[in-house]
């Protein structure tokens, strides 16, 4: 079975994020006042074969406690969508 992986990586709400606060500065610089909060993260897309949902799930997991995600520092999600 085939598979694509949306995955979110954001920093924890704990951790400062320096580039989420320069985006806020600059919108605010820019007369866009409305914006209370700015948080920088990053999408991912994974394309991938498993023998089931419950697989890919566990491939994907693995991927982000790895490599994609810093789970010190940052919290992921994703959603799969079978091909």
């Amino acid at each position: 079975m085939k598979f694509l992986a949306e995955i979110n990586v954001m920093p924890q709400k704990e951790i400062l994020d320096p580039q989420g606060k320069a985006v806020k500065i600059g919108l605010q610089n820019l007369g866009i006042n409305q914006v209370s909060d700015a948080r920088i993260g990053k999408h991912i897309q994974l394309q991938l074969e498993a023998g089931s949902e419950a697989e890919a799930n566990q491939i994907v997991t693995d991927a982000c406690k790895k490599l994609l995600a810093n789970i010190i520092m940052e919290e992921f999600e994703f959603k799969l969508i079978q091909l």
